[in-house]
């Protein structure tokens, strides 16, 4: 049982690299908008919008998963 705990210790420290490496992206991306690096306005084609919807999606599936993995540790 204690193997599982630490196991799922594990799980949730990867899932929340992931969380905080997708957190600087979307920092990034603000930066590089607010210095009129970037275009944001490439964001409102239809294409882009659907993979934004399905990756912000399992973005928010994963750190509902790691919220748990933590609420049981």
């Amino acid at each position: 049982m204690e193997e599982d705990v630490g196991r799922l210790g594990k799980a949730a420290a990867v899932i929340g690299g992931f969380l905080i490496m997708v957190g600087m992206i979307l920092l990034g991306v603000f930066a590089l908008s607010l210095f009129n690096m970037f275009d944001p306005r490439f964001f409102l084609e239809e294409d882009v919008q659907t993979v934004l919807m399905w990756v912000l999606l399992v973005v928010g599936l994963l750190d509902l998963a790691s919220g748990f993995i933590l609420l049981k540790r």
